[in-house]
């Protein structure tokens, strides 16, 4: 572990730099150069907050953060402990104060932070995770976790960008030159599973779990980056598991794509008897983007990537499947599957079902929601997600788009989204890729769309009948990702990512390794939309100077993260301080 605290940097654009002072810097709104050239960074003391602490509590099995508290004339304090904000993979931020429809017009860049991580293939930084109070050694400070692809982890300042600390793993373990199965985009090595913030022995103490590459779990202190525990063996080296979730002391990840000549697999960690459990679908890899959705009875759910659906063979190929831990033998045993009717028609045309589900209750009942490239979202009940014959689910919507059954740059990819408005109304979110259906219809559309979108739905329930009602699409997004929800404001980002796997002169030879689509990438935008109607109340512009890939909004305490492949960690959100403008580009 290496101390990041800084006062002043030397200002370089390679992250490639072996000395950790260099290549790396934040850009709080009080940074500028000096004649030199040398960036100077000067860090201004903010208030800390005082009110109650958020406590994550365990109730009927599920885990949820209750809303704080908070002294008069400030802000509560919020986390985002995990991706996608919760256990059900909600990406509803229930505890914002900051954020609304009428303050988002002043949102702004905050600052932003270059790190020093080396990127692999498209990969870079992963989605950030963020504790509203965390107690160290120089008092209770807000730090966000970022994690970078080559085995690294920093801790961020959330007021200013400074690095507070980083810390690389060590290990016996030597990659392979190659780096595993053909060694391309799909299978870039390292960290490729957003780590996840669990409560330690005593409020305002943290523990950060995280998944490296080589297959081991790792423990450190989130206040200063040490690890506390010896690396546990998890899984096989080289592999490629998804966002870590934690429920009740047990750790739950999947992983997909056969990389590095590993099977695809359920991995459930045991954190009291460090037993690994493990569970395949046979018919091909789970790689929704969050990771798993975790149900309040335990049960991990997932779609499934390219296979046959044969389950009377044990092969569960473009599917959804529930996995849950046998807690006397710690054993991973599927529960529950479905099935989609064209399940073998998807599998032919490369349709995967490998969108994260999300999890909520409604009237009575516990339901889910997920999606594939096929462009249809599936709501479910956790009770049975595909009814008697594992073919049948509560409801499905027509097609949103990909009207020309593209496999690699339309239909939904990602994770799905949830939230209840003040009127006790349930919503249900998706991005997608691509125009949407030509016979699609919502009552609200915020315009043409060619590249992508949010398609907003009403959940409803009519005789017993449960229904996805359309309500609304935003505005065009080029490559539009996961949003993240928050006080009536719904953030989400064209990612500007070239998607293409093929080309009509060299056919998936465009795909065998990262250059052409980085080439063709574009920046990225961050937008504020207002969630009853898809309205677009703010947009980034041009402040963005990369695109993403592999990445994800998170938000807490009115700021809102995101980084590119450019090695940079941006935080936007509305500037509370007295006297300070922030300029643009997050500069004074």
């Amino acid at each position: 572990m290496k101390s990041m605290e800084m006062a002043a940097v030397t200002y370089s654009e390679s992250f490639h730099r072996t000395n950790p002072k260099s290549g790396i810097k934040s850009r709080p709104v009080n940074h500028w150069r000096d004649q030199k050239g040398v960036s100077q960074v000067g860090y201004r003391k903010t208030a800390i907050l005082t009110g109650l602490l958020v406590v994550l509590v365990s109730i009927g099995g599920s885990i949820f953060t209750p809303r704080p508290q908070a002294q008069s004339g400030q802000a509560p304090v919020a986390d985002w402990l995990t991706d996608g904000g919760d256990l059900e993979r909600t990406a509803w931020q229930r505890n914002e104060t900051l954020i609304s429809t009428s303050s988002a017009k002043n949102m702004k860049l905050l600052w932003r932070t270059k790190l020093d991580n080396q990127p692999r293939q498209m990969h870079n930084l992963l989605p950030v995770l963020i504790a509203g109070r965390v107690e160290t050694a120089k008092g209770p400070r807000s730090i966000v976790l970022v994690t970078g692809v080559t085995d690294n982890l920093y801790g961020l300042d959330a007021d200013s960008g400074e690095i507070i600390w980083h810390t690389k793993f060590k290990t016996d373990w030597t990659p392979p030159a190659g780096g595993g199965r053909g060694a391309g985009i799909l299978c870039p090595g390292g960290i490729t599973a957003t780590p996840v913030i669990g409560p330690a022995d005593k409020p305002g103490h943290y523990t950060v779990y995280a998944a490296a590459w080589d297959g081991t779990l790792r423990r450190l202190n989130l206040a200063d980056g040490r690890e506390i525990a010896p690396p546990a063996k998890f899984m096989p080296p080289n592999g490629k598991p998804y966002a870590l979730s934690l429920r009740n002391n047990v750790i739950y990840t999947h992983t997909a794509q056969g990389c590095g000549g590993n099977p695809n697999m359920v991995y459930i960690y045991d954190l009291a008897t460090d037993k690994v459990g493990t569970w395949g679908p046979a018919g091909g890899g789970m790689w929704g983007r969050t990771g798993p959705a975790i149900s309040s009875s335990g049960v991990l759910y997932t779609g499934t990537g390219d296979g046959p659906w044969d389950p009377e063979n044990g092969v569960y190929g473009n599917g959804i499947i529930g996995v849950r831990q046998n807690p006397t033998t710690k054993a991973a045993e599927l529960v529950d599957y479905y099935g989609p009717s064209n399940a073998e028609w998807l599998w032919k045309r490369d349709l995967d079902m490998q969108v994260t589900p999300a999890i909520f209750k409604f009237k009575g009942k516990e339901l889910m929601i997920d999606a594939g490239k096929e462009c249809v979202i599936y709501l479910m009940d956790t009770e049975s997600i595909g009814g008697d014959d594992h073919r049948t689910p509560l409801h499905r919507t027509p097609l949103i788009c990909n009207e020309e059954v593209n496999f690699a740059s339309a239909g939904i990819w990602g994770s799905m989204a949830t939230w209840e408005d003040k009127s006790g109304a349930r919503w249900a979110l998706t991005p997608f890729w691509g125009p949407k259906h030509s016979k699609f219809k919502a009552p609200i559309e915020n315009g043409p769309i060619k590249y992508g979108a949010i398609a907003a739905f009403k959940v409803n329930e009519k005789d017993g009948k449960y229904t996805l009602d359309p309500a609304w699409l935003s505005r065009d997004m080029n490559r539009a990702e996961p949003p993240v929800i928050a006080n009536g404001v719904i953030f989400a980002y064209g990612s500007g990512e070239d998607t293409d796997q093929a080309a009509f002169d060299i056919g998936l030879a465009y795909n065998h390794d990262s250059s052409n689509r980085i080439r063709n990438s574009k920046k990225a935008v961050l937008y504020a939309l207002d969630a009853q109607t898809g309205k677009e109340l703010w947009n980034s512009g041009d402040q963005i100077a990369s695109w993403v890939h592999w990445g994800g909004l998170s938000i807490a305490n009115g700021k809102v993260y995101l980084n590119t492949f450019d090695g940079y960690q941006y935080c936007f959100g509305i500037d509370t301080r007295a006297g300070v403008a922030a300029a643009k580009g997050g500069r004074q």
